[in-house]
């Protein structure tokens, strides 16, 4: 039970943000549904190797192959007296590994991609209605004759923000500020 004054999670959000909720959901769920079997094993690797119980089985597995083999414990047979077959065994784990992480980056990237042409499309859309509304207020400002103060800005609000054009003088102005 909460206490007063407390927020449960999800209670009181708009419906908007509730459906805007669970339409990112959905959209992870199906990017994770269409994933190639390949990509959901490199993902799964990736995860566990990212993980403390990894660390924990590397520290057991390689301290026990070290100890045992420097002749610390007594009664076992050294089958690696050099540590080269455990030196090999972590190189190829090493290369594996870093394959499986460059995958799931690659995937990573993707999604992230997707996420930014979402968010700019979700701007263009912001800007334009915005835009809009800017130019109806101030028709509205101009029928009932109510002086805003800022009719000198509104024919630069007014104009379409122009993606293009916008990418261009940003390209421009780092290729200036690398030169």
């Amino acid at each position: 039970m909460s206490e007063p004054g407390e927020r449960q999670a999800g209670e009181d959000i708009p419906q908007s943000v509730a459906r805007n909720i669970a339409a990112i959901r959905e959209w992870k769920a199906s990017r994770r549904a269409k994933a190639r079997p390949g990509d959901k094993i490199a993902a799964a690797i990736s995860s566990f190797a990212g993980s403390m119980p990894f660390v924990y089985i590397h520290l057991v597995l390689f301290g026990g192959w070290i100890g045992i083999n420097l002749g610390w414990v007594p009664g076992l047979p050294r089958w690696d007296p050099s540590l080269v077959i455990l030196a090999m065994a972590a190189s190829v784990e090493a290369i594996f590994l870093s394959t499986f992480v460059l995958i799931n980056q690659n995937q990573m990237a993707v999604e992230v991609d997707e996420k930014a042409e979402l968010d700019l499309q979700v701007n263009l859309l912001n800007e334009r209605e915005t835009t809009r509304l800017i130019t109806m207020i101030q028709a509205v400002a101009d029928h009932l004759g109510v002086q805003t103060g800022i009719e000198g800005d509104l024919g630069e609000l007014r104009r379409d923000t122009e993606p293009d054009v916008i990418l261009d003088a940003v390209r421009t102005g780092r290729e200036k500020a690398d030169d």
